[in-house]
């Protein structure tokens, strides 16, 4: 699908039809690195593993296109074409930068956009630096900015991943305009043409006269000292300022027609996860991110960006929820309750680059700071739903939630239903209807259901079994839902009992929590090489267990009665019934094989 619909490469700059110009990409390009390398066989043998062995793992994709750059434009499509006009036309994206040089040859860059925590000092220097010939740390780079006396733009500031695109790329500008400045003022000093002049490793020189050469720090100082030396017709002084803006930001049309941003990078990303049954926690296994940015101005940095924001899509993803009650009232106002993720819980993703230049932007750059924000999320999502066999899932995939999508979206041969329902004085109990196939013949499953001992190892949570009466039984059970653990005294009984056709089966549970009831209509039919096990069923629950809330209650009570169906299986054929260990154990004990 992906291959099918990507824009090709030979389309570039490519018109998306509500108006965006594509500046640049190799969609496929990208998609053939992220799984390329056996990355993507690596994860479906990782898959088929995990399924030959009974654990949820699934696969998931994800194709973002990261604009940047935005058009002022755009938000005036909030207006009618008439009161548009009416306004007058408002496009572009400014940006404004001023490289000088100072008496003593020190190089000093202002940009109108004032950093938080991306790198500005470190990339600007860079970018200065490579353009005179200098290292990074002769740069001064100021992002104090004063809109009283730096040049500046409503469109300047930093928002819309413009840094590297159009704040670097104007102060590349500015650099570039200074530099053309000194090197017909040095030409002349030198008596050579003007494209011999060459600025590296700190020196200005002729590439056709060696012997003409000066530090740069010198030969640049010497301008403000002496203005003679500045070539005629040349203004004095070494300070350049330049404006920029992209030319395909257009105002909207009178049809809303926008292109929204300057540059358009492309992330896609591939995940392997695994769920557990038992927790409902999801673990990363693998993550692979594909970013085409165009040009890379710094990737160290540009590795930080998109980790922070992995980071933050894993967060979202996951944990970061907000959450109301019935009345309204906020739930998660304190991190407490709304969890952010830490490093402990944030995997190191494989970062793979692409680089198609844009030809719209000074350095080719595009934005990349917000990438993962978007694909994050929906790779995840994918790659539980995949896990989980289901098609739709809700972000925040919180354990709570993946053990409701466990318990709810099983295959229809494996089918689970609700003991356990909610209801008050108002609320109407749980009904419904179920079907599972069993390797057992009918005979094997009565046999077992007039055996006290087989029953009691059958119910889940069974302890102190007792019979008081024919097919009438006392238990203490142990249910959990979520982290509340509660006790229950049970009746379970046996009647109407039609060897070997069908029977009813009810309980009743008292614990200091309240009251639980039901029972289910159950008919058995052989089939081929077993039987097949249908019911109907209701239910209710009372008292403060009902304050729980129905889903998960819902989701408990379903996840009972499998371990009720896959016990009389195990039990009727014979084996011992796997205990399964609770999801706390399971935190805090190692497997005997690790």
């Amino acid at each position: 699908v992906y291959r099918i619909n990507f824009v090709r490469g030979e389309q570039m700059p490519y018109r998306a039809t509500a108006g965006a110009l594509l500046d640049s990409g190799d969609y496929h390009a990208a998609l053939a690195l992220g799984t390329g390398d056996s990355r993507l066989a690596r994860l479906r043998a990782k898959q088929e593993a995990a399924w030959g062995s009974g654990r949820l793992y699934g696969i998931g994709f994800a194709a973002i296109v990261e604009p940047s750059i935005s058009n002022m434009g755009y938000i005036t499509t909030a207006l009618t074409p008439k009161a548009r006009a009416k306004a007058g036309p408002k496009n572009g994206a400014i940006s404004s930068a001023t490289v000088s040089i100072d008496p003593l040859g020190g190089v000093t860059v202002i940009v109108a956009s004032t950093p938080a925590g991306q790198g500005h000092r470190t990339v600007l220097a860079q970018v200065v630096a490579d353009v005179f010939g200098l290292q990074p740390k002769d740069i001064q780079v100021n992002v104090e900015f004063d809109t009283q006396k730096d040049a500046w733009s409503v469109a300047e500031g930093n928002y819309s991943s413009r840094f590297a695109g159009a704040v670097a790329g104007t102060a590349h500008l500015a650099a570039m305009k200074l530099r053309d400045k000194i090197a017909r003022a040095a030409a002349q000093q030198f008596g050579v043409d003007t494209n011999s002049i060459g600025f590296e490793n700190g020196k200005i020189f002729s590439r056709t006269h060696s012997e003409k050469t000066q530090p740069f720090g010198r030969l640049a100082a010497g301008f403000h000292w002496s203005p003679a030396l500045v070539p005629a017709g040349e203004m004095p002084g070494l300070r350049e300022t330049v404006f920029w803006s992209p030319e395909p930001l257009a105002a909207p049309d009178a049809d809303d027609h926008v292109n929204t941003s300057a540059a358009y990078g492309f992330v896609f990303d591939i995940c392997g996860v695994e769920v557990d049954r038992d927790t409902g926690r999801v673990r990363i296994d693998e993550y692979i991110t594909t970013h085409d940015a165009g040009t890379l101005l710094n990737p160290a940095l540009a590795d930080g960006q998109i980790r922070g924001g992995f980071a933050q899509a894993v967060g979202a993803a996951l944990m970061e929820e907000f959450r109301y009650g019935d009345d309204g009232a906020f739930l998660s106002g304190t991190f407490a309750d709304y969890l952010v993720p830490t490093s402990c819980e944030i995997p190191e993703p494989m970062i793979l680059h692409l680089e198609t230049p844009s030809p719209f932007t000074p350095l080719g750059a595009k934005g990349l700071g917000e990438g993962n924000n978007m694909s994050t999320p929906v790779c995840i999502a994918n790659a539980v739903a995949d896990a989980l066999n289901v098609k739709d899932v809700t972000l925040p995939l919180t354990p709570n939630k993946v053990m409701q999508l466990i318990v709810y979206d099983q295959p229809e041969s494996q089918h689970q239903s609700a003991l356990l329902a909610i209801s008050g004085e108002d609320a109407p109990g749980l009904t419904g209807s179920g079907t599972i196939d069993l390797n057992l013949t009918l005979e094997q499953i009565f046999a077992t259901l007039n055996d006290p001992a087989k029953i009691a190892q059958i119910i889940p949570g069974c302890e102190n079994f007792a019979a008081i009466g024919d097919n009438h039984y006392r238990a203490d059970v142990v249910i959990s839902i979520g982290v509340v653990k509660i006790r229950y005294q049970v009746e379970v009984k046996l009647s109407e009992l039609d060897p070997p056709r069908s029977f009813v089966l009810g309980g009743k549970g008292i614990s200091g929590m309240g009251v639980s009831e039901g029972s289910a209509r159950i008919r058995l039919a052989p089939r081929h090489g077993g039987s097949t096990l249908s019911y109907d069923y209701g239910a209710n629950v009372s008292g403060k267990v009902a304050a729980i809330g129905g889903r998960m209650l819902e989701s408990a009570s379903k996840f009972v009665l499998k371990q009720l169906f896959e016990r009389l299986a195990q039990v009727a054929s014979g084996a011992q019934p796997v205990a399964k260990r609770s999801w706390w154990k399971k935190l805090t004990q190692q497997d005997n094989e690790s």
